[in-house]
């Protein structure tokens, strides 16, 4: 299995709570905190995860 190559918003500051996104996986988008690197991740299809992200842009969310 591919390891997930998580990166940073570059919104984001080393002083903020902030979460990390790994997109080296086709068709999959996984979501961290990246205060715990070690804990759980969230997993959603592409699709999903552009959805969602066009809903934030619009003020839907």
């Amino acid at each position: 299995m591919t390891e997930l190559d998580y990166r940073k918003s570059s919104y984001s500051d080393d002083a903020a709570e902030c979460v990390e996104i790994a997109t080296n996986i086709p068709a999959t988008v996984a979501i961290r905190d990246s205060k715990r690197p070690a804990g759980p991740s969230l997993r959603l299809l592409s699709a999903t995860w552009t959805t969602f992200q066009a809903a934030i842009r619009e003020g839907a969310l």
